[in-house]
C-alpha cells in the first residue's frame, strides 16, 4: 500500500512539473479604462502579441494613469503589473522618483514622429488637449481659452480632476501656461461653469454625449473616433489661439518584473506599424511612428500651436498647482 501511494505521489508531482513546464508565461499589463473600451485598441493589441509571443497577456484597466502610478507606489514589489501602459510626460519625473520601473535598452527609431525620447520610458502616441462640443448646438464656439473661461454664453464644462486623470492633469498645466500667477482666477471662473469634476475621461464624455454638459475636456482627435465609428461629424474640437497643451503617451517596464525580456519584445510591438496604426485608429491619437493615417484626420480641426512645461517643472509645481485649484475651485 505505501508503495502504490508513492507511485500516486510521484506521478501527480511529474504531472505538475509537466503542466508548469508547459504553461504559457503571463504578462501582466497596467492600463486605464478607456484602453480596453470597446473603442479602444487594448483587446487588438492582446490578440496581435499572444498570437506571436506564446505567452498570455492579461491587461488590467485601472481608471486613468494618475491610477495607475498611484496602484504601483502602493503595491510596490508586491504588485503583479509587467508593464505599466498610460503614464504621460506629465508624470515622467514622478514615475522616475517613485523608482518603479527599469530601462527597455531600446533605440530610438529613426522614423519616429516626436523629439520625445526616454531610457526608462518609451512614447508610443501623443495628442492635444482641446474642448469637444456639439456643432449642432453650439454655432459660435470659443476661440481661446481665455473666451471659454470668461464664458459670456455660460456653456456648461465637465472636465477631469488632475488628481486621479492625465487629462485633468492637462488642464491644470494648460491654464498655468496660459494664466501663470492669474490661473487661480481663472480656475475660479471656470468653477461657476463646471457642471462636475470626473474621476477620469471615460466619465466626463459619457456625461457630455448624454447632454449634460456643452463641453468636454478630451482631445483634439476625438471627433475621429466619432467620425470612423458612426459617420458622425458633429462634434468638433474648439481650437484656441493660444496653443493647446501637448500630452505624450508612455510605457515602461516594471522594476519588479519576472517577464521582463517579455516585456521589452510588448513594448517594442507596441511601436511596429501596424500597432501605431491602431493607435491612431482605436485610440484616436496621433502615432509616434511615421504611418499614414485614417482619412477621418483630414477632416477635423488641427492644433497649431502646442504647449508643454518640461518634466522638472511640472514635477516641482504639480502639488501646489494642484492646492491653487482646490482652493480656487471651492470659492
Amino acid at each position: 500500500m505505501f508503495y502504490f501511494k508513492f507511485l500516486l505521489s510521484l506521478l501527480f508531482t511529474i504531472l505538475i512539473f509537466v503542466n508548469s513546464a508547459n504553461a504559457k508565461p503571463t504578462l501582466t499589463v497596467y492600463s486605464y479604462s478607456s484602453f480596453l473600451s470597446q473603442w479602444g485598441p487594448g483587446e487588438q493589441i492582446k490578440q496581435g502579441f499572444e498570437a506571436q509571443c506564446d505567452c498570455q497577456v492579461d491587461i488590467v484597466s485601472i481608471g486613468d494613469g494618475v491610477s495607475i502610478l498611484n496602484r504601483i507606489r502602493l503595491e510596490g514589489e508586491k504588485t503583479s503589473a509587467d508593464v505599466i501602459l498610460g503614464l504621460d510626460n506629465n508624470l515622467l519625473e514622478q514615475a522616475k522618483q517613485a523608482n518603479i520601473v527599469t530601462p527597455h535598452h531600446i533605440t530610438k527609431l529613426d522614423n519616429v514622429n516626436t523629439d520625445w525620447w526616454d531610457s526608462d520610458f518609451i512614447p508610443y502616441d501623443f495628442g492635444y488637449f482641446a474642448f469637444i462640443y456639439n456643432k449642432n448646438k453650439i454655432e459660435n464656439p470659443p476661440n481661446s481659452l481665455h473666451e471659454l473661461v470668461e464664458n459670456k454664453p455660460n456653456w456648461k464644462i465637465v472636465y477631469q480632476d488632475p488628481r486621479t486623470s492625465t487629462p485633468g492633469l492637462g488642464l491644470l498645466f494648460w491654464v498655468k501656461k496660459v494664466y501663470a500667477d492669474d490661473a487661480a482666477s481663472a480656475w475660479e471662473k471656470i468653477a461657476k461653469h463646471t457642471v462636475t469634476v470626473t474621476k477620469n475621461w471615460s466619465e466626463a464624455y459619457n456625461l457630455f454625449l448624454k447632454g449634460e454638459a456643452d463641453f468636454v475636456l478630451s482631445y483634439s482627435t476625438s471627433p475621429v473616433a466619432h467620425i470612423m465609428n458612426d459617420n458622425d461629424h458633429k462634434y468638433q474640437a474648439a481650437i484656441f489661439k493660444e496653443g493647446h497643451y501637448r500630452q505624450v503617451e508612455i510605457a515602461g517596464i516594471i522594476k519588479y518584473s519576472q517577464q521582463q525580456e517579455l516585456a521589452r519584445r510588448f513594448l517594442r510591438y507596441l511601436l511596429t506599424p501596424e500597432i501605431q496604426r491602431q493607435f491612431a485608429e482605436k485610440n484616436v491619437m496621433y502615432p509616434i511612428v511615421k504611418t499614414s493615417l485614417p482619412d477621418a484626420y483630414q477632416q477635423i480641426n488641427v492644433v497649431n500651436k502646442a504647449l508643454e512645461f518640461d518634466a522638472i517643472q511640472t514635477d516641482k509645481n504639480q502639488k501646489a498647482w494642484v492646492r491653487e485649484w482646490q482652493s480656487a475651485i471651492s470659492k
